[in-house]
């Protein structure tokens, strides 16, 4: 399992790339190794969307699975390459495999997450 130290995560297994006032959001590494062979990624809605919010779904040949909003913030951009390729989720989980990317007013929000070696004991 890996877990890039420039990442935030969050305990529901979602990682969230901080750059300026955009962040991307995808799932861990652990989270697509225990869904496995993702067949299908239901994207959000463009908009505003509340922290903890359910906000796509990814399903696997083991189990569909929930995605939650990491922050509040705007979603400004989803992965349409997922729908064409939602294998990307494993193969790719920290580029290509990203989910969606939200504008966000409250950087304080981002550094509220988790770092890698807490997530890292998370899971372990």
């Amino acid at each position: 399992m890996t877990a890039p130290d420039n990442l935030r995560y969050t305990p529901d297994h979602e990682w969230v790339l901080l750059e300026g006032d955009i962040v991307t959001v995808g799932i861990t590494d652990h989270a697509q190794q225990e869904l496995s062979d993702v067949v299908f990624v239901e994207l959000p809605d463009m908009g505003d969307i509340e922290k903890g919010s359910p906000c796509a779904v990814v399903e696997s040949v083991k189990a569909a699975s929930d995605i939650y909003a990491p922050i509040s913030g705007e979603i400004v951009e989803i992965n349409l390459d997922l729908v064409a390729d939602p294998s990307k989720v494993n193969t790719d989980p920290y580029d290509g495999g990203w989910i969606f990317k939200m504008k966000i007013d409250d950087l304080s929000q981002v550094e509220a997450l988790m770092e890698a070696s807490s997530y890292i004991g998370l899971v372990r």
